[in-house]
């Protein structure tokens, strides 16, 4: 399968690390991740596997904790690439910025449509993937040109504000910085919706959570220097393992949650965050095994319309007119076989989505 992802102008690695994310996302849709949770596999190998593949109730990291804050990540490490080749097209700082802005307002738009299918009435939260980068892009965008130490630095200091914050916000109710439903980020969700969201998710995470984005730029930046490979891969074991140990280490005393973004949540997920891509550098571009980026980088290459295409029902009604035909062998292959194999088909059917737009070269960008 040849594909633009073998130019050698491209970060190859990038690639594939976005493509990975977002077919494990749209994974989600198919309902794969709930099918191997059935209790026929409990106490089991897949059970335990698969249960990587849901978030932690509260306060814990599992796999797919890791998913929205790879994207996160993902979007900034690619923000250099992206102002550099629009530059090399003639554009100024001005059209840059205006298109950022755009994008960001595009961004948050199609997140909050995404909350208006199920009530049928606007809603204004910032927990799906596209309303939370919609800050996130933005802030790391505008921050792109300033020092390393500075983006470091604002990165930091928006987790200490956002800790200082939850443990010293004195509404009655909602002074419980580590409790679900009793915090700021839950106030804050009555304040903008008027309502508590499912899951003790709260809109709030938008702000610790642009330290991935920021993080990201500050990765981008470095792939894209004059340093040897040697040099990058140093810089980012160093920065993802410290990441990772420091993380793990504010546990005790600042629980790891996903739910809320905690400081030591949005530290110990961008450290793997980092790792993975120096994983992914390694492997694709220094060590040169490409054998797997491009059925990987074409889900890539059109990660809007395939997440609002999964995510509006696109993937439901996919498997409604798989089941009839997998159901039909049941009988011998159980129901639970019968669920992960129509699952398994809906997957393989949106990727070849993806490849049919790649093919007929249509990409759908803002």
């Amino acid at each position: 399968m040849e594909l633009p992802t073998t130019q050698s102008n491209r970060l190859l690695s990038l690639d594939f690390f976005r493509g990975m994310t977002m077919f494990l996302l749209i994974g989600e849709f198919t309902g794969i991740f709930e099918a191997l949770v059935d209790p026929v596999f409990e106490g089991g190998i897949i059970h335990a596997f698969a249960m990587q593949f849901h978030h932690h109730p509260w306060n814990g990291l599992r796999f797919w904790d890791l998913i929205q804050p790879f994207f996160m990540f993902i979007v900034g490490v690619a923000i250099p690439f992206s102002v550099r080749n629009r530059e090399k097209k003639g554009e100024d700082n001005s059209s840059l910025t205006k298109h950022a802005f755009k994008r960001a307002l595009l961004l948050l738009l199609l997140g909050w449509a995404l909350y208006c299918i199920g009530p049928g009435r606007i809603t204004f939260r910032f927990q799906n993937v596209l309303a939370q980068l919609s800050v996130t892009y933005l802030v790391a965008f505008l921050l792109r040109n300033k020092s390393w130490q500075i983006q470091l630095g604002i990165s930091l200091g928006i987790l200490l504000l956002t800790e200082i914050i939850y443990r010293t916000f004195g509404v009655a109710g909602f002074d419980q910085a580590y409790t679900p439903d009793q915090n700021f980020g839950a106030y804050v969700d009555l304040l903008i919706s008027g309502e508590l969201s499912g899951g003790h998710w709260v809109s709030f995470n938008a702000i610790p959570t642009t330290a991935h984005s920021i993080w990201g730029v500050l990765v981008g930046m470095l792939l894209m220097s004059d340093k040897s490979s040697k040099e990058k891969l140093k810089v980012l074991l160093i920065a993802g393992f410290a990441g990772v140990v420091l993380g793990y280490a504010l546990d005790p005393i600042i629980p790891i949650i996903k739910r809320i973004s905690t400081s030591s949540f949005v530290i110990v997920s961008g450290g793997w965050s980092v790792l993975a891509m120096a994983l992914c550098y390694w492997l694709i571009d220094v060590k040169g095994v490409k054998k797997w980026v491009p059925p990987f980088a074409i889900v890539g290459m059109n990660p809007l319309f395939i997440y609002l295409f999964a995510h509006v029902g696109g993937a439901a009604l996919i498997k409604s007119m798989v089941k009839p035909f997998t159901y039909a062998f049941s009988g011998i292959i159980t129901e639970i076989g019968a669920e992960i194999l129509t699952t398994s088909i809906v997957w393989y059917l949106l990727w070849y989505i993806c490849y049919w737009l790649y093919k007929k070269e249509i990409f759908i960008r803002i």
